[in-house]
Parts: structure tokens; C-alpha cells; sequence
């Protein structure tokens, strides 16, 4: 999209991640977006003025006290000039400033006298992201209506590995995308959780227990969703697709691993999941590989039921997502097995498709689903997996207009958001199902 006609005023607060600011700066001058920058002291320390004013063709500013600036009262100007104020990175310390109202610098001034919206990247040590001091002035922010985008998960330039990383710059101008433009981004402000690829239980170290899932479905999916304006949380197993652009990921292995990062992902607006999750798991994987036996016998391996992850976030509670979306990977009596599977589990829809060898759609590059509703069953006729997608993307804005936008929560906050129509007619499904079953199958998208 363009953004010819926008103006950001990006701030940069100190910290190792600012150096993505200058990619930040570029994404956005390519879109044709005007970009002012406000250079904190701390994140002088990390990039120079002039880096930003070449990438942004504007002048840098810095100094509260600039007696040229201020005699035009330029702290004010500042803020109200842009269309959006966008914080990148927002380190530990300007949040806590952003929170309790300070205004000693530039920096904190601004956001303080602004009147226009203000999106936050947050970029820090793990522990620090983690204190309740952050949570709850991240929590405070948001609930005055500061937007968030991030952070994410992975190794950091001290050594640990966790949430704090500061997002992406492709999903940081996703998440500007979507405040500028909202009419064109029908999903801007909601969280969607997307499942993605097969799982890999282990048998020792050297082998496992997989299936033939490339991802391709799944990763589809959380690109639609977030083309449409969606933040996207992709919690996928081992794939060899490309990341989808804007979107955070969760890479995990295990089924066990999977539930864990989907709750940790939670709250939720929306949940597809769409990996294929292993039914089974070895009881007792070794940490030596199995060798053969001078007899040549198979050793004798113990199985037992993986969690069933679908079921479990779909069951009825303050943490469900308003719209739980399922898979289910069929080789015979598609529509059946569907039907019942949306009932048993609990979700909303249900998205089937036909994976016998046959149809060449398990690994493959077309899809051919069943969408499965309260409402009835839909045929959608064979597709490529994106355009699948993008169908299955324009559904859930469409279903998601009749629910209020309940506003952003960041990690760590569980102010529960007023109950949707989606989660009572899933309370009511659940019912009629039998209720939640213990662990099984857990057959999903290829």
C-alpha cells in the first residue's frame, strides 16, 4: 500500500536494536511516507543524526532546549505534525516515562503533548521485559489506548534468549499499515494466533515421529491475516517456508511445545491452527540412539496420546480467542468426520480438506477445503494454498465485523475482554458435542 500522504515522527530510545530503525526508515520512504526523526541521548549512542536525516530527508531532533526550536515552541509542533507517533525501539525506561508522565527530554515531551496516535515497539532484556514493573506500565499505556507491536522472542545481543527482541521492521511497518489505513486493514488492533507445519516427536536423538505437513497452509494463512491488518503470532514446527512478512514467530518442535507457546501467545482475537500435530509421542524417547540388534528385531516403542491442542484453547473460559478455527486432514467421509470434529473439539469453523495420496494436496501447492460452520458446509472449489487464505482471511474480517474491538492487551496483562457472540455459540456447541474429549486426533492442514 501507499502512504504518500502520511507523516511519522519515529522516536528512537536507546538500546542495540536501534540500528533497525534506519531499515524502519527506508521501509517507509519507499511507501512514500514523510518521516521525521527524534533521537534520544541513549539511542545516539547506537546510531547517528546523520544516518537518519540521509534515510529520512528530514532533520534529526534531539534537543528539548534548542533555543532555535523552541522559540516556534518546537516540542509542540513536533507532536501534533505527524500522523502517527511511532516509538522504535521503546526501551524500558522511556515506557516507564511514557507511563508516569514524564517529560525531562525531547523525547518523553512529545509523546507527552501529542494528540495523534502512538505505536509502541518495545526492545529490552528478557528480565526486564518480563518485570512487573514493565508489565504493568505496558499495561497502563495500553489501557490509555497506546498501541504495541511486539515484542518478540529470540536470542539477544546479551546472551539470553526469550521476549525482547524488538519486532522486525517489516511487521513494525505492517503494524503502521494498519493504523493509517485501517478501512483498507479490516483486522487492525486484533491478535490473531496461527498453528503452522507438522510437529517432531522425538524417538532419540537422531529420529522422530513426523508427517508430511510442509507448512505451506498455515504460513498462508498467517500472511493473510496479516496483510488484513491482523498482529499475527505464527507458532510453527520445523518447515522450510520463508517467514511470512510482519508477522512474529514462535518456532517450536514438539506438540508439547506448540501448546505452550500458544497459551504464552495468549489473549486472542482469533486462533487458526492449522499445523499438524502429531496424534502420539514416544513414552520414554531416549537420549541415545537406538541401535539394532544382532537379531535385526524393531524395538518395542510406547505411545502415548500428545495434547490436544485445538480442544484446549477452544474450551469455553475468560482465555478463549473469540474466533477458534480448526483443521481437519480427512481420507474419507470429509464433510462427516468434519462436522463432528468441530462439535467434539468446540471451535468455530472447521476447515476440511480431503488428504488422501491421491489429491497430491498433503506437501503440496493447492488446496480443496470444506468450510465447516454453525451455519452449514461450504465447497470452495480447488485453489492455490495463498488464494485459500486470503478466502479463509476475508471470511474471519467479515465474521469478526458484528464483535466490538475490545482494544490491545500486551503480554503478561489478563484483563479479560468482554465475552463475544463467537464464544457463546462455541459454549453452546461444546454442550451439544459432549463436551471437551481427552487428548487425540490432532490431524490438521498439510
Amino acid at each position: 500500500m501507499t502512504l504518500s500522504t502520511k507523516h511519522v515522527l519515529l522516536i528512537i530510545a536507546g538500546g542495540i536494536a536501534a540500528f533497525k530503525s534506519l531499515e524502519l526508515i527506508r521501509l517507509l520512504r519507499a511507501r512514500g511516507c514523510a518521516v521525521t526523526c527524534v533521537l534520544t541521548k541513549a539511542g545516539a549512542e547506537f546510531v547517528t543524526p546523520l544516518s537518519l536525516q540521509a534515510l529520512s530527508e528530514n532533520r534529526v531532533y534531539a534537543d528539548l532546549f534548542s533555543l532555535t526550536d523552541e522559540s516556534e515552541m518546537g516540542h509542540i509542533q513536533l507532536s501534533r505534525s505527524a500522523d502517527l507517533v511511532v516509538v522504535a525501539p521503546a526501551s524500558a525506561d522511556l515506557l516507564a516515562k511514557m507511563a508516569g508522565g514524564h517529560a525531562d527530554d525531547l523525547a518523553s515531551t512529545v509523546l507527552l503533548a501529542t494528540d495523534k496516535p502512538v505505536l509502541a515497539a518495545p526492545a529490552m532484556n528478557v528480565r526486564m521485559w518480563l518485570h512487573p514493573a514493565t508489565q504493568a506500565n505496558v499495561a497502563t499505556l495500553a489501557k490509555r489506548g497506546v498501541h504495541f507491536v511486539g515484542p518478540d522472542e529470540g536470542a539477544m545481543a546479551c546472551h539470553e534468549y526469550g521476549p525482547g527482541r524488538l519486532s522486525e521492521p517489516p511487521m513494525i511497518l505492517a503494524a503502521i499499515e494498519a493504523l493509517l489505513d485501517p478501512g483498507r486493514r479490516p483486522l487492525a488492533g486484533r491478535h490473531a494466533l496461527v498453528t503452522s507445519g507438522p510437529t517432531h516427536e522425538p524417538i532419540d536423538p537422531v529420529r522422530y515421529i513426523a508427517n508430511r505437513s510442509s507448512g505451506r497452509q498455515g504460513h498462508a494463512i498467517a500472511a493473510a491475516l496479516a496483510e488484513l491488518g491482523a498482529r499475527v503470532t505464527l507458532v510453527s514446527g520445523p518447515v522450510a517456508m520463508p517467514d511470512p512478512p510482519g508477522v512474529a514467530i514462535r518456532r517450536i518442535e514438539t506438540a508439547a511445545e506448540m501448546l505452550a507457546a500458544c497459551q504464552n501467545a495468549l489473549p486472542a482475537d482469533i486462533a487458526v491452527f492449522a499445523a499438524a500435530v502429531a496424534d502420539w509421542r514416544v513414552a520414554n524417547a531416549t537420549d541415545r540412539k537406538i541401535k539394532k540388534t544382532p537379531d535385526g528385531s524393531a524395538p518395542g516403542l510406547s505411545l502415548v496420546a500428545n495434547p490436544d491442542i485445538l480442544a484446549t484453547l477452544a474450551r469455553p473460559g475468560p482465555e478463549r480467542p473469540g474466533l477458534v478455527i480448526g483443521f481437519a486432514a480427512e481420507t474419507n467421509d470429509v464433510a462427516e468426520n468434519a462436522t463432528a470434529k468441530r462439535l467434539r473439539k468446540g471451535c468455530d469453523w472447521i476447515v476440511a480438506n480431503d488428504v488422501s495420496p491421491e489429491t497430491g494436496i498433503m506437501g503440496g501447492v493447492e488446496n480443496a477445503v470444506l468450510l465447516v460452520t454453525a451455519g452449514g458446509i461450504e465447497t470452495w472449489p480447488r485453489l492455490a494454498k495463498e488464494e485459500v487464505a486470503k478466502r479463509l482471511a476475508a471470511r474471519i474480517a467479515e465474521a469478526l465485523q458484528e464483535t466490538p474491538h475490545p482494544g490491545p492487551l500486551p503480554q503478561g496483562e489478563r484483563e479479560k475482554k468482554s465475552p463475544l457472540p463467537l464464544r457463546a455459540r462455541a459454549a453452546e456447541q461444546t454442550e451439544v458435542g459432549g463436551g471437551v474429549r481427552p487428548p487425540g486426533s490432532e490431524n490438521t492442514a498439510p
